[in-house]
């Protein structure tokens, strides 16, 4: 399996300072502050924003993956992951997140659903990586008319 590689550069005092953060990939490069990180409305992200994005993907491809194997139909998965950054002692911690998921599939009830979902929370590598970390979920199964 490849290796995935990240940049941080950063210039200045941590709070009157930015930096800029990179993937490897290409897919982005774009400026961080700490401001970002305490602060509503700052147009730079941080670390708790790329880690809900990176948690919301992974999780959501592994609630993907769970379905395909059950070769149940997908329509569409949107997932949200709130980040909690706290104050904790002397420092900062991610205190807890919340996946709020939402998905149109058909021929799958509740129980099966929510069964995936959890299995997914539980086992996507990101969820993996936090296990020290208080994670929530909320489940949402749509159903649609043209099903």
């Amino acid at each position: 399996m490849p290796v995935r590689r990240a940049e941080a550069e950063w210039k200045g005092s941590l709070v009157e300072g930015s930096g800029r953060l990179k993937l490897s990939s290409g897919a982005f490069e774009g400026p961080y502050s700490f401001k970002s990180r305490i602060e509503e409305g700052q147009s730079t992200t941080n670390p708790e924003e790329l880690l809900g994005a990176a948690h919301a993907g992974c999780f959501t491809m592994a609630v993907t993956m769970q379905l395909s194997r059950k070769r149940i139909t997908l329509r569409r998965i949107r997932t949200i992951a709130n980040v909690e950054l706290d104050k904790v002692g002397e420092g900062f911690a991610i205190t807890r997140i919340e996946l709020q998921m939402e998905a149109d599939v058909s021929g799958i009830d509740e129980r099966a659903f929510q069964a995936i979902a959890l299995e997914a929370k539980q086992n996507c590598p990101i969820s993996k990586a936090l296990a020290g970390t208080e994670i929530h979920l909320t489940a949402k199964l749509l159903t649609t008319a043209s099903a």
